[in-house]
């Protein structure tokens, strides 16, 4: 059994690679919701997995270029000290002091969502991959996807792509769907097929082999 996750704004939900669906305040929560129906092979998370301690990560780097016009998407992961900064005022700082650039507010929005994972992967009892799902569905196509996922085009080409690659979204999934909006739920559909791509040996990563950010510390995107 594979488990995809992707944050929601109540907190964590997963859809597993039989499409059944979940829901956690937190990360631990949401899987262990899942581990009630079954052992865990992999998890995959959209959220970054690994941060550095200086400059920019070549998997986001490298994921933004393979989605094209959905790059936007793809933001730069914060050094970790600008990640545990109290204000973001104070994360500003630090990245320009270590990077030479600042930070996005949306990925420091994201800080708190970053360091619950950094704390609970390292304690997980099967591997834990980082996957971007606009990567997923820019694979799935074979090209980027030209609608941005918070329109109805966007939604129902997403649906399509997971159709096509055996999974057909139920009108019933689970918690996953009283608690995550649609992109929300599709995402971690998307995650979910890569996690059976890893587990099956299949997956690729961004970059080849995953980049070493230091103290045993590596990053690649997984697709």
């Amino acid at each position: 059994m594979v488990l995809g996750v992707d944050a929601c704004k109540k907190g964590w939900i997963g859809v597993s690679g039989d499409l059944r669906g979940y829901f956690g305040r937190t990360i631990d929560l949401v899987v262990a919701a899942a581990e009630q129906d079954g052992v865990l092979e992999v998890v995959g998370i959209d959220i970054p997995v690994g941060m550095p301690a200086t400059g920019v990560r070549q998997a986001d780097v490298l994921a933004r270029r393979m989605v094209g016009r959905r790059a936007s998407s793809v933001f730069s992961t914060p050094v970790r000290d600008a990640v545990a900064a109290a204000t973001y005022a104070e994360a500003l700082e630090v990245s320009q002091r270590l990077t030479g650039k600042g930070v996005s507010r949306q990925a420091y929005a994201l800080a708190q969502r970053i360091l619950e994972v950094d704390a609970w992967a390292p304690t997980a009892g099967c591997p834990v991959i980082e996957v971007h799902p606009e990567l997923c569905f820019a694979t799935m196509a074979g090209h980027p996807l030209e609608h941005p996922k918070s329109t109805w085009a966007g939604i129902e080409a997403r649906k399509r792509l997971l159709a096509s690659v055996g999974l057909p979204m139920p009108a019933d999934v689970g918690a996953a769907g009283e608690y995550g909006a649609v992109d929300d739920v599709l995402d971690a559909a998307a995650v979910a097929w890569t996690a059976a791509r890893y587990a099956e040996g299949k997956a690729v990563a961004y970059p080849d082999p995953p980049e070493v950010l230091g103290e045993g510390v590596t990053a690649a995107i997984w697709v």
